[in-house]
């Protein structure tokens, strides 16, 4: 099989292009691409569905661990060349729009595995999408950009620790595998990316799922001031209601928000919805 860097040139000296505007960088490191088998743990039953594929290069690889899988790319200009290069393998490509992406009309009940190499401009939203679908899927090994992994993977005390991770990690447990230097790409972006691997788990017993985001948002909405002082801000609510469900808690309104847990935020969003 021809070297991912090789495999890309070819196809670019047949006039393929990266286009920015879609947020285009195509994986030519054949390392990375190993690690990206390896930390899934593919098996040949696997539902695999693949977001943004681009030219293939890993999709090609990919087809070759399991009996079915679904590639999802939104530029029409790549649909020709995945169907050519990719001729002869258990790939379905789909030209459309991974957002509107419904896993359970591809494979019913099942649960399958998604991997993808994530546009920097969505990729908040691309994950949360998938998130959503968490019946669907058992797991998902996303490439983002370093900053983005590091916040999905944040543990409460740290500055990264925010929206995201608390988003993320109520329904997965999120692991940075490795950083991916910026040249491991073609063109070579500003930044570096991160292999994340997130296992999909059961959704903790949130009563009401809006307003605990609300809430967690609220939450850090003001980092620099104390968790009741923001959740007050945030939720316009008086603090002194706030402070009482704190207290009543046993959390220390003057904490900030970057040192609650998802456990403390999942008893705030029950006390507090009451009040929304």
């Amino acid at each position: 099989m021809e070297s991912a860097l090789d495999y890309t040139r070819r196809l670019l000296r047949r006039g393929a292009r990266a286009y920015k505007s879609m947020g285009q960088n195509f994986l030519i490191d054949d390392n990375v691409i190993e690690q990206i088998v390896l930390v899934s743990e593919l098996k040949p039953e696997t539902l695999l569905v693949e977001v943004g594929p681009g030219l293939g290069v890993l999709t090609r690889v990919l087809a070759r661990q399991v009996r079915k899988m679904w590639a999802v790319e939104l530029d029409s200009h790549k649909i020709e060349i995945l169907q050519r290069e990719l001729q002869g393998l258990p790939v379905e490509i789909i030209n459309g729009d991974a957002l509107q992406l419904n896993l359970a009309q591809l494979w019913g009940k099942a649960q399958g595995f998604l991997i993808g190499n994530l546009p920097y401009y969505i990729t908040s939203p691309l994950i949360m999408h998938f998130l959503e679908q968490n019946t669907s899927l058992t797991g998902m090994t996303i490439m983002v950009q370093e900053e983005v992994a590091d916040r999905l993977a944040a543990r409460p005390g740290g500055k990264e620790y925010g929206v995201l991770s608390v988003a993320v990690q109520i329904a997965a447990e999120a692991e940075k595998v490795m950083r991916v230097p910026a040249e491991a790409f073609w063109p070579v972006p500003k930044v570096n990316s991160a292999l994340v691997r997130l296992r999909l788990r059961a959704y903790p017993g949130i009563n009401d799922k809006k307003a605990f985001l609300k809430i967690v948002k609220a939450g850090f909405g003001q980092r620099r001031k104390t968790l009741a002082n923001s959740l007050s801000a945030g939720l316009q609510l008086p603090k002194e209601t706030v402070s009482l469900k704190l207290g009543e808690l046993g959390i220390d309104e003057k904490r900030r928000s970057e040192t609650v847990s998802i456990d403390e935020f999942i008893r705030l969003s029950d006390s507090l919805r009451q009040f929304m």
